[in-house]
């Protein structure tokens, strides 16, 4: 585990971490992880939760636990394993760079990993034992998935019932907000666009991001700054 991104790093012990670049002194082990942090459950809405870790670890991202009724879904993972949270059966990925303890996820709880085909075979991603590598949009248990390319090649967003999974597509810091700059320029606006379209079928209250959640009319008030 790399303290200073908070990316796990499976079967090698590399010079330096593959995600950020820190060097071995900032790593630590699974095990360690554990006994530092935990995975704090902060409610979005009454079957929404935020998972995140505490203390912060790293570039400290969100992932989300959905309950349906056919059971819980996650959509990213924490970067913390936490054996005490309850089991999902399903973690389902936006791209390949919050996939975090996902393998230590799966191996407690026998889960299955979903990601698009394009984000899978990395040098980030190809050390994951992936259940389903899925290729065009799907529902799954009332979860609507959207690909749309831009920031990664199998970039996906997720809505369920009235909240949007954007995840790090689009950063807001204050009254701010822009594209991930990691990605093809043009590729990110076009997939925005997409969305734009998508959630013209939708009726959204609450955005969920990659470090923040907040009411989707705020939200989409500044989205559209982007994409006109």
């Amino acid at each position: 585990m790399c303290k200073v991104c908070g990316f796990n790093i499976i079967g090698h012990h590399p010079a330096n971490c593959p995600f950020c670049g820190a060097s071995q002194d900032n790593f630590i082990t699974a095990e360690e992880c554990s006994q530092v942090y935990k995975v704090m459950k902060t409610k979005v809405n009454n079957k929404v939760y935020c998972l995140n870790s505490e203390p912060s670890l790293g570039l400290e991202h969100n992932a989300y636990k959905i309950e349906t009724p056919q059971g819980i879904i996650w959509i990213d993972c924490p970067s913390t394993f936490d054996k005490s949270l309850e089991r999902s059966k399903i973690n389902v990925f936006t791209h390949h760079h919050f996939i975090a303890a996902a393998n230590l996820y799966k191996s407690h709880f026998s889960n299955e990993l979903w990601i698009h085909k394009y984000d899978s075979n990395n040098s980030i991603a190809n050390k994951y034992d992936f259940d389903k590598l899925f290729e065009t949009d799907f529902n799954l248990d009332g979860i609507h998935a959207f690909h749309i390319d831009g920031h990664t090649e199998g970039f996906t967003c997720y809505v369920y019932e009235d909240v949007l999974f954007v995840c790090d597509y689009i950063f807001i810091r204050e009254e701010t907000i822009k594209f991930n700059p990691y990605g093809p320029y043009q590729r990110t606006l076009d997939g925005a666009k997409s969305l734009n379209e998508r959630l013209k079928s939708y009726d959204i209250f609450k955005v969920c991001g990659y470090d923040y959640f907040m009411e989707f009319e705020a939200w989409y008030e500044k989205f559209t700054t982007l994409i006109d």
